[in-house]
């Protein structure tokens, strides 16, 4: 009864995958015809190509991957580096910057576009990746998680170290770290997926067409190719595809990064 629960679930994640792939394959008029087949008679694999370059989705893709990538950095080295202050260090008033910290995930994102914008205007940053990228370095629940995955650890090791003559440092760069890799990869595909599928974001951050993240250069195709369903989604299929490769990758530590939260 369960796995055929599970079954049913996983069929309705797919197949609205399966059918975006069907369809990018498909010729504009097998889309349009009633009934149309559910999948392409003869595969039409010049989609992909044709689609791609009725826009720069090179450079595109190449922004989003910069934007992704440098995101996913800053807010490993700012969760980390919070979440072992957190988890780890004594000083005055720890838990109530932490209980500020967290109330910031109770304000709307869309509330901190405006602010944000300012400051990145003010510095001259707007349609740059400093801009796209700098408000974005923090992650307050990337710190929540790795603090809580950080409190699980034992102790034990970490006296040990002392006891060897290792400092603060030491002990967080080749004790907890190595320890927190599921978190730290939680974390990371987190972020990644995050900046991949940002929408709202960069197209407020940018302005030309040079600096535009894929899921704005989506919005645009869709207004210029609106009736034409098959290139829509070879695009669409394009743009998802590196996320699912990236959850296939690390599968198994993302995994067990949930197991570790859900222990603390």
């Amino acid at each position: 009864m369960a796995g055929g629960a599970v079954l049913v679930l996983a069929l309705t994640m797919v197949v609205p995958f399966l059918y975006m792939v069907s369809t990018a394959l498909m010729g504009e008029g097998d889309v349009l015809r009633y009934p149309g087949p559910l999948v392409p008679v003869s595969p039409h694999l010049g989609n992909f190509g044709a689609a791609l370059t009725a826009l720069p989705f090179a450079r595109f893709f190449l922004n989003t991957a910069i934007l992704s990538v440098s995101v996913v950095a800053g807010q490993l080295v700012t969760s980390t580096t919070a979440a072992y202050a957190f988890s780890r260090l004594r000083f005055p008033g720890r838990d109530r910057v932490f209980m500020a910290y967290l109330s910031v995930l109770m304000v709307p994102a869309v509330v901190l576009l405006i602010p944000r914008f300012l400051i990145i205007n003010a510095l001259g940053w707007v349609d740059t990746y400093a801009g796209l990228i700098s408000t974005e370095l923090v992650s307050v629940w990337g710190i929540f998680l790795l603090r809580q995955v950080f409190l699980t650890l034992p102790r034990d090791l970490e006296d040990a170290a002392r006891l060897d003559g290792a400092g603060e440092w030491t002990i967080f760069w080749r004790v907890v770290l190595p320890l927190s890799k599921p978190a730290l990869a939680t974390v990371a595909v987190f972020a990644f997926a995050n900046q991949w599928k940002s929408f709202l974001w960069p197209l407020i951050a940018t302005r030309s067409t040079e600096m535009q993240v894929v899921e704005v250069g989506l919005a645009t195709f869709h207004g210029l190719y609106y009736a034409n369903w098959p290139y829509q989604m070879a695009v669409a299929v394009t743009a998802v595809a590196p996320l699912a490769a990236l959850y296939f990758v690390a599968q198994r530590y993302f995994i067990r990064g949930i197991e570790l939260t859900a222990d603390g």
